[in-house]
C-alpha cells in the first residue's frame, strides 16, 4: 500500500493541526505560519491525516519519514512459509536430532513447519510408532513454537502443523499460576 503525501506547498487546507518533530501538538494554525516553522527548523510540512478534521500536518524531514515509513511497511509484510519436514518410522537418533535441529532453524526464522511422518508399504500398521514421534517433535519444540494442527492422518502420511510463538517462548499456564502463587 504505497501512500502520497502532500508536502509543503501541496496542502490545500486553510488551518491544519500541527505536530512539531518530536510528537507535540502545537494547537491549530493557519498554513503559511506553519509553513514558516517548517522551514525555520530546516525541515518539511508533511500533511499525515488529510482526512481529519482540521487536517493533521507534522514537521520532519520528508525523505527520512519516507524511509521509516517504507521500512515499517516491508517488516510487517514479511511473508511466513511453510516448511516440512518428513520423517518415517525407521528415522533413526542421529537423523531425527538433525532434523529436529533444521525444525528449530525454521521455527526461529518464523516460518510455520509442517512436519510428517510417512509410512512406507506395511508400515502403516505402526501408526502409534509415527504419534510417538510427532510427540517428540512437539515436546522438543515446546518452548519456541505450538501445535496449530494436531496430528491428523492424511492417506500413508501422519501430519502436525507447528507455529512459532512471538518471543520464542509459549507462556505455559500451569507456570504463571505457580508464579502468581509465590
Amino acid at each position: 500500500m504505497r501512500r502520497e503525501f502532500r508536502v509543503n506547498e501541496q496542502i490545500r487546507a486553510r488551518e491544519v493541526l500541527l505536530i512539531d518533530p518530536e510528537g507535540r501538538s502545537l494547537g491549530v494554525l493557519p498554513v503559511d505560519r506553519a509553513l514558516a516553522m517548517a522551514r525555520e527548523k530546516g525541515l518539511d510540512l508533511v500533511e499525515v491525516a488529510p482526512e481529519a478534521n482540521p487536517v493533521v500536518c507534522k514537521i520532519v524531514d520528508y525523505g527520512k519519514y519516507r524511509y521509516q515509513l517504507e521500512k515499517r511497511e516491508k517488516k510487517q509484510q514479511k511473508a511466513t512459509r511453510l516448511k516440512e519436514v518428513k520423517f518415517t518410522i525407521q528415522t533413526g537418533e542421529h537423523d531425527f536430532q538433525t532434523k529436529l535441529a533444521r525444525i528449530r532453524e525454521f521455527l526461529s526464522a518464523g516460518h510455520m513447519v509442517r512436519v510428517s511422518v510417512f509410512f512406507k508399504g506395511r508400515q502403516i500398521i505402526h501408526i502409534g510408532k509415527g504419534e510417538e514421534i510427532l510427540a517428540r517433535v512437539a515436546a522438543a519444540t515446546k518452548d519456541m513454537a505450538k501445535v496449530d494442527q494436531d496430528m491428523t492422518s492424511k492417506g500413508r502420511t501422519l501430519q502436525m502443523l507447528l507455529v512459532p510463538v512471538k518471543g520464542g517462548r509459549v507462556e505455559d499456564k500451569n507456570a504463571q499460576s505457580v508464579s502468581e502463587e509465590i
